[in-house]
């Protein structure tokens, strides 16, 4: 016997779930197949946190889950009933950006935005544990993100910028600059990274 399309499953297949998400309380009914990922794209609209492998390799749908950064691909939304959710959209401060993406558009890591919510939300987890991270602990902390547009450096630039040098999180005016558009060391190589 052929399954029923989910669609044309009774909503007794479903659960309630209830989650705060972004510092507000949600719910949402979902089926115990539904991943976290599922939960927060389809049901709860919050798109920027991104689909790609469905395996846990790359990262692009990394989200904080009562203070851990897990794959939301490979969380069932029931097993997050109960769970406080940090996503990329609540990365903000109230008045704009936080230091962390102010940093990464400042030092150019924003490039095909694919892997960006991923690694925003990995490195706002890192800098919650490790406020002031060396080089090293940097790239640790990001290893579970990959980006296609090979960007690691400028990733790595940015959340060091945010950190500070000098005890403190850094503000736009405290970041370098972009690259000018002549100084081709940011730019990926089309040959090695298609856009």
């Amino acid at each position: 016997m052929a399954e029923r399309p989910v669609a044309d499953r009774p909503l007794a297949d479903r659960r309630t779930i209830e989650l705060t998400v972004n510092g507000r309380d949600r719910s949402a009914d979902v089926f115990a197949h539904h991943t976290l990922l599922d939960v927060l794209r389809e049901d709860l609209g919050l798109t920027g946190t991104k689909e790609c492998c469905l395996v846990g390799e790359c990262g692009a749908c990394t989200v904080i889950v009562d203070g851990r950064s897990v794959d939301a691909c490979l969380v069932l939304g029931v097993e997050a009933d109960g769970s406080t959710i940090t996503t990329v959209e609540g990365l903000a401060n109230p008045d704009g950006p936080s230091p962390l993406q102010l940093a990464f558009l400042e030092t150019g890591a924003a490039q095909c935005g694919f892997c960006i919510p991923g690694q925003l939300v990995s490195a706002h987890a890192l800098l919650g544990d490790v406020p002031h991270p060396t080089r090293e602990q940097v790239e640790e902390g990001l290893a579970g993100n990959l980006c296609r547009c090979a960007g690691y450096e400028q990733i790595i630039e940015a959340v060091l910028a945010a950190a500070g040098s000098a005890g403190r999180p850094l503000g736009a005016a405290d970041l370098r600059s972009t690259p000018a558009m002549d100084d081709r060391s940011a730019t990926p190589d089309a040959g090695v990274a298609p856009q």
